[in-house]
């Protein structure tokens, strides 16, 4: 679906963004894998135990999401309301290894790709200069995936990075729009304020007292009125509003921390239990920063108490470190220094201040506190 022909005048109006969004990811693996899940709902999160588990959800099928299920939504709600789901506990390497491969096929398309997560990127495509060349390239790319991979994306094109994000999700699932510069701001105008990416429900509510419902009641809004409730941010909701995506693509985008939590089946007081949990989870951050070519200044453990009280303490290292023992005996020096005896339902490690010596494919574990 083209809105519009390409405008003529600008760098914006010449520059060629896609954003290329996995459609339900981790469902859409496991469905990959077990064909006879096709059509069912299927969610993956943490074990429902008949109603009782704990965790969330972490992702799941479209059709799950008719009964009305979403993303964190805790497990035993979502249970409640489709027990006859397909639950599945997360197979993070499968999914990780199917990243590596959808980016790996994004990079023969453009030199400079920016993941922002696992499961989406946005390509400079400029080089393509024409806007009906992009949208052949961007099913050329859905086309490739779906043989390579099995699975299906979204794909925005627009001249900006939220322009063509904005169009990624209206085109959802398994679609493609493009947004041509001269018709942003009639695709927008009908659109819910909140569709704009950074305006949450506290916001959209401030605006909706204003008088402002849809982007094209933003962009008509006095400007002045807009800064003295949102400062200068409002000026850049209020150009996107009209239209105007300054938005690049930034191909070394560093990634700020990695991180791991384990929420316990039953609250725990057993230190070695908890000791091996962070063993574990140190092993794996380690992993993760050998693997990126990476290191990091600030190690932080987290705990949260049986009754949901929550504790953090961190450690600053003068040189970025990534060696195993470091990371491991830090974690329980601080654990140790946290932990006041009483039962724990979860405990976290995350490692930040991180420094990245080579420029490696960015994994799920850089993305995702893996939780669920």
């Amino acid at each position: 679906m083209v809105q519009g022909e390409p405008g003529t005048s600008g760098v914006s109006a010449r520059r060629i963004i896609f954003h290329v969004d996995m459609d339900s990811f981790y469902a859409s693996v496991e469905i990959r894998e077990h064909p006879e899940y096709a059509g069912r709902p299927v969610i993956v999160g943490a074990d429902p135990r008949g109603g009782f588990g704990r965790g969330v959800v972490c992702t799941c099928s479209y059709e799950a999401r008719n009964y009305g299920i979403r993303s964190a939504m805790p497990i035993s709600q979502a249970y409640s309301r489709c027990p006859d789901a397909v639950f599945i506990r997360p197979h993070f390497e499968l999914y990780d290894q199917a990243s590596r491969s959808v980016m790996d096929i994004l990079g023969t398309y453009s030199t400079v790709v920016e993941q922002v997560s696992i499961d989406e990127a946005f390509l400079d495509m400029s080089h393509l200069q024409d806007i009906s060349a992009a949208r052949r390239t961007a099913q050329e790319i859905k086309d490739e995936i779906r043989k390579k991979e099995g699975l299906a994306c979204s794909i925005g094109i627009a001249s900006g990075r939220t322009l063509a994000k904005i169009a990624s999700d209206r085109s959802k699932p398994d679609g493609l729009l493009v947004v041509a510069p001269g018709e942003a701001a009639s695709f927008l105008a009908p659109l819910p304020v909140g569709k704009i990416p950074g305006i949450g429900t506290k916001s959209a509510r401030i605006l909706q007292d204003m008088g402002i419902s849809t982007i094209g009641d933003l962009a008509r809004a006095d400007i002045q009125q807009l800064i003295d409730r949102f400062g200068r941010s409002a000026v850049f909701i209020r150009d996107l509003a009209r239209g105007i995506d300054r938005g690049e693509v930034r191909a070394h985008e560093t990634v700020r921390s990695i991180s791991r939590e384990m929420t316990y089946e039953n609250d725990t007081r057993d230190l070695r239990e908890i000791q091996n949990t962070l063993s574990h989870m140190a092993g794996d951050l380690a992993e993760t920063l050998s693997r990126g070519g990476m290191s990091a200044r600030t190690i932080t453990v987290k705990i949260r108490y049986h009754d949901f009280h929550t504790r953090t303490k961190s450690r600053t290292v003068e040189k970025p470190r990534a060696d195993l023992p470091t990371i491991r005996e830090t974690a329980w020096q601080l654990f140790s220094e946290l932990s006041d005896g009483r039962p724990i339902r979860l405990v976290g490690l995350k490692l930040s201040g991180l420094q990245i010596q080579d420029r490696a494919q960015k994994r799920i574990n850089e993305f995702f506190d893996q939780s669920c």
